[in-house]
């Protein structure tokens, strides 16, 4: 303990009790706080982010729900006897659905506008756009990684 240093601009750390409360010996555990800050300044603004969302939950929710819902009316027809499914079936069905689902996310974040005006029902007109700007993106990050 004396030959510790003690640096005055630094916080003192917390003290924590671990162990069984019973227990009149609890070893104590000092935690330091961090230097250094996160940065968590995100690169797409706010309103986007927010049409991507809408975007992602109508494009995604829609064929994951369907793909759920196939097991659920498969299991209903077979157990009330009213059609005689596949297994098989039921499984490619629900696995394009869920397929669609996937699709429908990419296609939610390419086709999002990032103009403060929201753009078109569909979004078209933004996924050449956005995937420029993806690739731009790419581009510069290579570019830091190898500096």
């Amino acid at each position: 303990m004396k030959d510790e240093k003690i640096n005055k601009n630094s916080k003192p750390a917390k003290d924590i009790k671990i162990g069984f409360s019973n227990s009149g010996k609890t070893p104590i555990i000092k935690e330091k706080n961090s230097s250094k800050k996160i940065s968590t300044k995100s690169n797409i603004p706010k309103y986007v982010a927010n049409r991507m969302a809408r975007r992602i939950a109508f494009t995604t929710g829609i064929p994951t729900l369907s793909g759920m819902g196939v097991f659920i009316g498969s299991y209903f027809l077979i157990s009330k006897g009213i059609a005689e499914i596949s297994p098989s079936l039921t499984l490619v069905t629900s696995a394009i659905c869920f397929l669609l689902g996937l699709i429908g996310l990419s296609y939610g974040i390419l086709s999002a506008s990032w103009d403060f005006n929201p753009g078109s029902f569909l979004g078209f007109e933004n996924i050449k756009p956005n995937i420029n700007r993806m690739k731009d993106a790419f581009k510069n990050n290579n570019k830091d990684i190898t500096n």
